[in-house]
């Protein structure tokens, strides 16, 4: 077990898992060789908040190998919450002030949905801005996923994210464009899934002083970089993070928004994901569906036949892409130390 939850309480879909445990301190939990902390900012809706500790814990835990590393739950407060979501907070995660008065090794910041066109007018902006202004300085490492990339770039530099036609959604592969240590240890390309509407584009990045590592003719950039102060900011449009089913999920609820006429179109399947058979049983529900549409409807949708054909393709990338990550903030907390053998990040 390398990954441990600090401050004494475990999440209920964590607390199945056999190998979870927490960790009444940020004290080193597993003895005395170098470990990392990471503080977890997940701002997932209430529906995903639950999914998405799951999907950084794991990912994390298969990256981790022999490196001990200690994870605290954060979340921006001025999200919309359910009195059940609100009520997990509560319970699992720390204040946000308490994250501004620390320092931890790494952060990771995850993304939410959108209600504004422009983020700068979401509830929450300030506050974040605040968390990206700390992350600077009191972190060897910053990940910035989805939105929270987007919330980043258009933060430090102004760069505005642009809509896209219709939802990138399901799994791209990319192509390493430049030589860099997050991804040494992955061919030339990689599997990752997407689900967003807006993207950043390279060359708004490239002008800014961002390293593009990622990018795909079809679906734009994925992972790119840059030092800022004391921390090296990490930013994925994708989700290397999501498990197998993630995309199979937000399809089934996407598709339930346009069943109670929530949306007005038929969501798009995601690309690259569904085998042969799956695609068939997909389409064949679409028709069914536009044919008889109501919530009832959803009953017919063949998530069991679907999921037993699903393959996660992007884990061994993903995985070492974080395990890259972790060796980084490894390296950062031993510089001090002398005859230091582990390599810095550098592009």
């Amino acid at each position: 077990m390398s990954v441990v939850i600090e401050g004494g309480r475990v999440p209920k879909l964590l607390s199945r898992n056999n190998r979870t445990r927490s960790n009444g301190s940020s004290e080193n939990p597993q003895g005395n060789s170098p470990y990392v902390r990471i503080a977890l900012v997940n701002n997932m809706p209430d529906a995903a908040l639950e999914d998405t500790e799951v999907q950084f814990f794991e990912l994390l835990e298969g990256a981790a190998g022999d490196i001990p590393v200690s994870l605290k739950f954060f979340s921006l407060p001025e999200l919309p919450r359910s009195e059940s979501g609100q009520r997990h907070l509560d319970n699992f995660y720390s204040g946000i002030r308490d994250l501004l008065n620390s320092r931890f090794d790494g952060v990771i910041i995850t993304g939410t949905e959108p209600r504004q066109p422009d983020l700068r007018n979401e509830p929450y902006w300030a506050v974040l801005t605040q968390v990206l202004d700390w992350a600077e300085s009191n972190t060897a490492s910053s990940v910035l996923s989805c939105l929270a990339a987007h919330a980043g770039v258009l933060y430090s530099e102004g760069i505005p994210r642009h809509r896209l036609p219709d939802k990138q959604f399901g799994v791209f592969e990319y192509k390493k464009v430049r030589n860099h240590a997050l991804t040494e240890g992955i061919g030339e390309h990689m599997q990752i899934p997407h689900s967003r509407w807006n993207e950043v584009r390279a060359d708004a990045l490239n002008s800014a002083g961002y390293e593009v590592l990622t990018q795909s003719q079809e679906a734009g950039v994925d992972l790119f970089v840059k030092q800022k102060k004391g921390s090296l900011f990490v930013h994925f449009q994708g989700h290397p993070e999501y498990e197998t089913r993630t995309l199979l999920k937000e399809y089934r609820r996407d598709i339930k928004r346009f069943l109670r006429r929530e949306r007005e179109t038929f969501p798009t399947m995601p690309q690259g994901y569904f085998d042969t058979a799956a695609t068939k049983l997909v389409s064949d529900f679409r028709r069914s569906a536009e044919a008889h549409r109501g919530q009832e409807a959803l009953a017919a949708f063949p998530e069991a036949s679907i999921s037993d054909a699903l393959k996660h393709t992007w884990w061994t990338s993903a995985a070492t892409v974080y395990r890259n990550w972790l060796q980084y903030l490894i390296s950062k907390k031993a510089e001090a130390m002398p005859h230091s053998a582990t390599p810095a990040l550098h592009g």
